[in-house]
């Protein structure tokens, strides 16, 4: 009969007491789980309409219809169209993720509004003189 070291022993233990806790923390609350769905289903939601409006007539979207007409090639164009503005996503993602961890929310977005504000000036500048 083989005996079990005092470190698988400690493992097995720990991880029932972690399968232990989660259980409870299910039964305790279990509109958690249901919450974190919902919240995240919101979150894609929002995101996906304000992108997707957005992007709308946007000079990405002329440019595409641009090198379609183009090169008569549409799914070659789609195909690197869509990696692109995935890959601009991703970075985004990252980029706001490590900007989250050193500046506070209402910060970001003053200085968002603010370059958004001073871009709509130069614009604006531009086009009246």
């Amino acid at each position: 009969m083989m005996t079990s070291s005092p470190t698988v022993v400690k493992v097995q233990e720990d991880r029932a007491t972690a399968s232990s806790a989660i259980a409870t923390s299910e039964k305790e609350n279990p509109q958690q789980k249901h919450f974190v769905n919902s919240n995240t289903w919101k979150i894609f939601v929002s995101t996906f309409i304000t992108i997707f409006l957005a992007e709308i007539g946007d000079k990405t979207q002329l440019t595409t219809l641009l090198m379609v007409a183009q090169s008569h090639a549409p799914w070659v164009v789609f195909a690197g169209a869509g990696t692109a503005l995935v890959l601009t996503s991703f970075l985004g993602v990252l980029l706001g993720q490590w900007l989250a961890t050193r500046i506070s929310p209402r910060t970001l977005e003053r200085a968002a509004g603010s370059s958004l504000l001073l871009i709509s000036a130069l614009l604006i500048w531009e086009v009246l003189h």
